[in-house]
């Protein structure tokens, strides 16, 4: 079970390649809050302590990949952030 408990623990992570491909391929991340992202990605970093003090095997798995893998996430969703449009809204009503 331990092997087990391992391999889905470091493959879980694995399902934000969708995601990043989905911005990718949109060439946009309007639809995905920044501050998600950035307090997923936080939340995990401070986590990742615990993990390797730990000694699990599962935790470290799941920890490096997702770590990596929300990394991933955010450095994807920053990049395709569009700046806000000027125009509509900064016009002055007729």
């Amino acid at each position: 079970m331990e092997t087990v408990g391992f391999w889905a623990a470091t493959i879980l992570p694995l399902w934000d390649i969708p995601l990043i491909l989905r911005i990718v391929r949109r060439k946009s991340s309007q639809d995905i809050s920044l501050a998600w992202a950035v307090g997923l990605w936080a939340s995990s970093v401070l986590m990742a302590p615990s993990a390797f003090i730990s000694g699990n095997k599962q935790a470290i798995g799941f920890d490096i990949v997702n770590v990596t893998m929300l990394t991933a996430v955010l450095i994807v969703v920053v990049k395709y952030r569009e700046a806000p449009r000027r125009g509509a809204e900064s016009r002055p009503p007729r």
